[in-house]
């Protein structure tokens, strides 16, 4: 009560000294009366309730922002002309094509690929043939369907906007693949929202997540698959793995056995989206902190008996959604539709797929490289986080890299690690938020705003062909850098 009174006393004080120095023509006997008063300490307390939700909800902001700019940034691109023929392209029309197959021609060996992709909507610059010979002589898709089931809402939406716009109903026409690229959007919101929420559990500040989250979308090649490719899976499992790591870091801060089910919904969707995904498991150790907290969640699970069953049911359920359309397609449940195509572990790329000038990760996107100084923040503070961490990082390097094609085609940077940002930017953000010496924060901060347009520009040359879609080589890529020519000569 005493420290109440002290602080009204003294924000009076203030008020009066300020009401004081101000001109007044017309002095009023009533100037000071205790009305006004009580109305100018009701006004500054509304204020300052106002700027202290606004600075809470700053990250939200960005966030909605950023939303705002992607969208506008990919209609100008995408929407106009006949630029939306080409926003599903490549192997983005293997993962759309199973929703057309099922919900407009009910065939699902793709027959009516000749007519669409070959006639109708043939482009030599976009063509793309997803198909692959099988068992019993069958033809069938060689994607994994997930991606086209989270991308289902959008394909319906389009489908009934179709039908009252006067479009072709034909799952190719227009309104189709702009909607494919507003499901990009949306993904992106949901995975933004899920790191925010992430970076919160970390107890990152509202202006150390605000910057985060503007670096994850920015500095890295998580913009170029939301609007350049939007059709690839990379978005939507960065959405659903962003998801897995906040619903599981909750589960090791709560123990809720709700989320045990939450969890298992994810997990069967990042499987059936890509299935190498579910390595996304081994993270659990780091998300759980401690090894004692790691053995209590493993324990409330198991004693958890009806959400257990009911969470390995549901991923089995969501994951057996692939062997169905494969035993419906071919007569078999198991078919490998990747042919010739295999990893091979005895002989990883690891330098190659981190450093080469061809794809490497740290050439094209700096900011996974100097995300990954808050390591050396987890060595300090738990020693089980630093070793599970880097045994995770260590594991999918390993195993992406071996995969035949190291470089995965036609890329901007390492695609494949798109979906793992949500993890780069913990470590990004538990650097800003743990440095303490001034200048080295300076010099972090110049170092990320500068990787940062570095991306940007570097996604402009890939966009317009200056940086080869597979065969840069250090002389290209030196030749080439930082060339901006044909938008300068759009601007002049």
């Amino acid at each position: 009560m005493t420290f109440v009174t002290l602080s009204s006393s003294i924000h009076l004080g203030k008020i009066l000294m300020q009401l004081s120095r101000k001109p007044c023509k017309t002095p009023s006997p009533l100037f000071f009366s205790s009305k006004n008063i009580v109305h100018l300490l009701k006004t500054r307390r509304l204020n300052n309730s106002y700027n202290m939700k606004l600075k809470a909800r700053k990250s939200k902001i960005i966030i909605a922002l950023i939303i705002l700019i992607m969208t506008i940034i990919t209609s100008n691109l995408n929407w106009g002309k006949d630029n939306w023929k080409g926003i599903i392209e490549s192997d983005a029309k293997g993962y759309y094509a199973y929703l057309p197959a099922v919900f407009i021609y009910q065939d699902l060996n793709f027959n009516f690929f000749e007519s669409i992709e070959k006639t109708k909507y043939y482009n030599k610059n976009w063509y793309y043939d997803y198909r692959i010979g099988s068992f019993n002589n069958k033809i069938i898709n060689k994607y994994y369907c997930g991606t086209a089931l989270a991308e289902l809402p959008f394909f319906l939406i389009a489908h009934f906007l179709s039908y009252i716009g006067n479009y072709e109903l034909d799952g190719y026409s227009k309104l189709y693949p702009i909607l494919i690229s507003i499901a990009a959007i949306f993904y992106l919101l949901i995975g933004l929202f899920c790191l925010n929420s992430v970076l919160e559990l970390y107890k990152i500040t509202e202006t150390q997540k605000s910057f985060v989250i503007i670096t994850s979308v920015f500095g890295t090649n998580l913009f170029y698959y939301t609007v350049v490719e939007p059709g690839m899976s990379h978005i939507y499992s960065f959405a659903f793995i962003s998801m897995f790591i906040y619903y599981a870091k909750l589960f090791f801060n709560s123990f809720n056995p709700k989320l045990i089910i939450i969890i298992s919904i994810i997990l069967g969707i990042i499987l059936l989206i890509r299935p190498i995904n579910g390595l996304i498991v081994f993270l659990l150790p780091f998300l759980a902190s401690d090894i004692n907290v790691l053995k209590q969640g493993f324990y409330k699970t198991i004693t958890q008996k009806r959400q257990l069953i009911f969470g390995l049911c549901i991923i089995i359920i969501i994951f057996s959604i692939q062997f169905m359309y494969y035993k419906l397609a071919t007569g078999n449940f198991f078919v490998y539709s990747y042919g010739e195509e295999r990893f091979n572990f005895l002989k990883p790329h690891i330098l190659e797929i981190l450093f080469s000038y061809k794809k490497g990760l740290f050439v094209y996107t700096p900011i996974f490289l100097i995300s990954l100084t808050g390591t050396y923040y987890f060595w300090k503070s738990s020693k089980f986080e630093f070793y599970s961490l880097i045994s995770f990082l260590f594991l999918i390097i390993y195993v992406f890299s071996s995969w035949w094609m190291w470089y995965y085609g036609g890329s901007f940077s390492s695609r494949v690690f798109v979906e793992y940002i949500a993890l780069f930017m913990i470590l990004l953000a538990i650097t800003f938020n743990k440095i303490q010496s001034i200048n080295f924060r300076k010099c972090f901060i110049f170092s990320i705003v500068f990787f940062v347009i570095l991306c940007q520009v570097q996604t402009y040359q890939y966009r317009y062909y200056i940086i080869h879609w597979s065969e840069m080589t250090k002389e290209k890529y030196w030749d080439s850098y930082l060339q901006m020519g044909r938008l300068l000569l759009n601007i002049y």
